[in-house]
């Protein structure tokens, strides 16, 4: 993308596409709108989608789509209001498309009736026809002719599309292929030359089987988006809502798209939660599995926080709408998951490559196959078949869709499980992470400290030195703060207001108490030396106590250190704690090795020093404070985030607050990268045997036509394997 792209003024915007057949059109459109100024695009060819960046300063909107159409293809904006009318049109064009199959088919059985007599002999260089034909030709011409031109006119359309924007695509192959042998039969049939076979049933065959091939492909390509679908379906349409009418308070029910921040909406029992929002009165408990692939319902209660097509349990929920429609988690996710989906990974650049140069070294191939065969043997039908052959066998499609169905299915699977994977390049690379930096506090530990033990100096009480502490600690926002004035209040003390704070940073925080000059901080910042408590109490210079504070270890975080170590990752902790209790947690979690003491704006160096050793390194923490780790990082993880801030921060995001779903990333990676490989070797494959097999006369065109319709189903139904992955718990 040219420089005046990358400003901060950029904006971003979807478009539907249609008329895409094959690779060959989507990298057509990619390379048209990457050459406008200002503009970085993708096209996603299964999803029939572009994800445009553009500077709005040298591009607009219609501009994007008057090149689109320009290059011989439809475009609309695609938003969360019009994915329904998307979904009708599409579900329209189908239904077209079948009608027209199945009146080709009609017309094409009885042209199939005579295809034994090719296999006879007859079909061999300077073979003369024997045999009588069962149907007469002029009914043949007269079956055959509807399908090449009424049936067959939307390869006509496309192939002259991509040839006036200087380029080839599926649709150039086979109406050059089906015309030819269309053309040539009519020609035999009108000279009443006997003695010559006719194809109107290769050609007519042809164009029905690449026809049930789009069919088929189009229905499994809907499939690699059930996920996203069924997340769209999740969000209810109307929402039971408090308004003042003729000034009483009534309850009615109102369309989701009507509401505004700051409504009252009432959830009752059972129901979907309509927006997200805060609870204001009652009590419940909401499964969230949609959102964080946990199936265990978690309390709500005032002050909680619902979100958008969670389902309600027992208890009746009045909650205040803090997001409504686009603005919702949920409607975050699919945003999200669908810009994955349309972004592309390295691995498919080879494919793009090929695809680019494809029809044109076909079409050069199909006519040296021709000229060779005319040279040898001097039969111009033999010769023709098998450059026909060539040129129907050869398509791209299975090339273009190895690698975006599997990354669609990949990453709707991982937003089921709670995995929010932002790009397909962070999906490739997690698969070769062979070193995870944590963060201990809220990633290996509950993220909650929780005060253990008080000891205090002679004439102190423990209640005196937890109440000094914690009203100073009152100033800020750390963690173990957190812990004392949580202490604090759970026994009922009535703290002071500190004064003249101030903190100093991984160290502690000093002020005044009640008139005193109090300081609470790290033993090492006071001077104590081998405390094994991590806070200090000090009234001016003397130490008036010492407060053990603890993070228990979450329950999964053990067996989550266990399967990533299996997957071959070496698990390293990063935390500013002391080695004690560092060393305390690692043990604890089975972690072999950890950094002690490191301040929040050096955990980034010790990223850096690990990828310096040749390592591919991922970083899991809140995606917050550990920022710039995060972004140091090659692949990064924002643990039990469900904030825009996290879902920007990091390359995949975790809604559970569980290590576990790191190895869940890195197996999902693994199992997508392994379907991308599998499709790309079985597509080159393909054309690596069969365009040979075609042009030394191995294959006849109905038989090429019925392998290249086969070869793009093949590879999308490989892709919806991978559906069998389940997360592990």
């Amino acid at each position: 993308m040219s420089a005046e792209a990358r400003n901060d003024s950029c904006q971003t915007v979807e478009l539907s596409i249609g008329g895409m057949t094959c690779a060959a059109c989507s990298a057509r459109i990619e390379r048209q709108l990457n050459k406008l100024p200002g503009v970085e695009a993708a096209v996603n060819l299964p999803a029939e989608r572009a994800h445009i960046r553009f500077d709005p300063a040298s591009v607009d909107v219609d501009k994007l789509i008057a090149t689109i159409v320009k290059t011989g293809f439809t475009a609309t904006p695609s938003t969360a209001d019009t994915r329904e009318e998307e979904r009708a049109r599409k579900e329209a064009a189908y239904r077209a498309e079948l009608k027209r199959f199945w009146i080709a088919l009609v017309l094409t059985l009885p042209l199939i009736a005579q295809m034994p007599f090719m296999f006879d002999g007859s079909f061999a260089p300077g073979a003369e026809c024997h045999t009588e034909d069962i149907i007469p030709r002029w009914l043949q011409f007269a079956l055959a002719t509807p399908v090449q031109f009424w049936i067959g006119w939307r390869f006509y359309v496309g192939g002259w599309n991509a040839v006036r924007g200087g380029s080839g695509n599926m649709d150039v192959l086979v109406a050059l292929g089906t015309s030819m042998a269309w053309l040539y039969s009519a020609a035999v049939w009108l000279l009443d030359w006997t003695h010559l076979h006719v194809y109107f049933e290769a050609s007519a065959t042809v164009i029905t089987l690449v026809l049930m091939g789009k069919i088929l492909e189009a229905r499994a390509k809907a499939k690699t988006g059930a996920a996203i679908e069924a997340l769209m379906k999740l969000a209810p349409q109307t929402a039971h809502v408090e308004r003042i009418i003729d000034g009483v308070g009534q309850l009615v029910e109102v369309p989701v798209k009507s509401l505004i921040p700051g409504d009252i909406v009432v959830v009752r029992p059972g129901e979907a939660v309509p927006v997200d929002g805060e609870v204001v009165a009652g009590n419940s408990s909401a499964n969230e599995s949609m959102l964080t692939g946990e199936s265990l319902s978690v309390a709500k209660a005032v002050g909680d926080k619902v979100f958008a097509a969670t389902i309600n349990g027992d208890g009746l929920l009045r909650c205040k709408a803090t997001g409504v429609g686009a603005h919702t988690l949920l409607a975050g996710i699919i945003q999200l998951v669908e810009q994955a989906q349309g972004s592309k990974a390295p691995v498919q650049r080879l494919a793009d490559k090929v695809a680019a140069i494809f029809v044109p070294v076909v079409t050069t191939i199909a006519l040296l196959t021709f000229a060779y065969w005319m040279w040898s043997y001097g039969d111009f039908t033999y010769a023709l078949i098998t450059g026909v052959a060539v040129l129907v066998i050869a398509c791209p499609c299975a090339l273009g869709l190895a690698t975006p169905t599997a990354i669609m299915v990949g990453t709707g699977l991982g937003a089921k499980a709670g995995i929010l994977i932002k790009n397909a390049q962070a999906l490739e690379l997690a698969e070769k992470i062979n070193v995870l930096a944590v963060d201990k506090t809220g990633t290996l530990t509950e993220g909650k400290p929780v005060v253990t033990d008080v000891k205090v100096g002679a004439g102190r009480t423990a209640d005196e030195v937890l109440k000094t502490a914690a009203s100073l600690e009152q100033g800020s926002t750390h963690p173990l703060a957190a812990a004392l004035v949580a202490e604090a209040k759970q026994r009922g003390l009535v703290l002071e207001s500190p004064q003249d704070v101030t903190v100093k940073a991984g160290k502690g925080i000093r002020g005044v108490v009640a008139g005193r000059i109090v300081r609470v901080g790290s033993p090492d910042w006071l001077g104590v030396k081998e405390a094994k408590a991590q806070v200090v109490v000090a009234e001016g210079d003397e130490i008036v106590g010492m407060i053990t504070v603890a993070d228990p270890l979450r329950e999964s975080s053990k067996a989550a250190v266990a399967r990533l170590q299996k997957l071959g990752v070496e698990v390293v902790m990063l935390t500013g704690d002391n080695a004690a209790t560092a060393a305390e947690i690692a043990r604890q979690a089975g972690v072999d090795r950890f950094e002690a003491g490191v301040m929040p704006g050096d955990k980034a160096s010790h990223v850096a020093a690990l990828k310096a050793a040749g390592k591919t390194v991922g970083m899991a923490g809140d995606g917050i404070n550990d920022a710039p780790a995060l972004a140091a990082a090659d692949v990064s993880f924002a643990m039990g985030a469900g904030t825009d801030v996290a879902m920007q921060a990091a390359d995949i995001t975790l809604m559970r607050d569980d290590l576990n779903g790191v190895a869940d990333a890195i197996s999902l990676s693994r199992a997508t990268l392994a379907k991308i490989r599998q499709n790309l070797f079985w597509a080159f494959i393909y054309n690596v045997l069969g365009i040979p097999a075609a042009a030394l006369g191995f294959l006849n065109p109905v038989v090429a036509g019925a392998a290249m319709a086969m070869s793009s189903v093949s590879v999308v139904s490989n892709s919806l394997l991978l559906k069998r992955w389940k997360p592990q718990r």
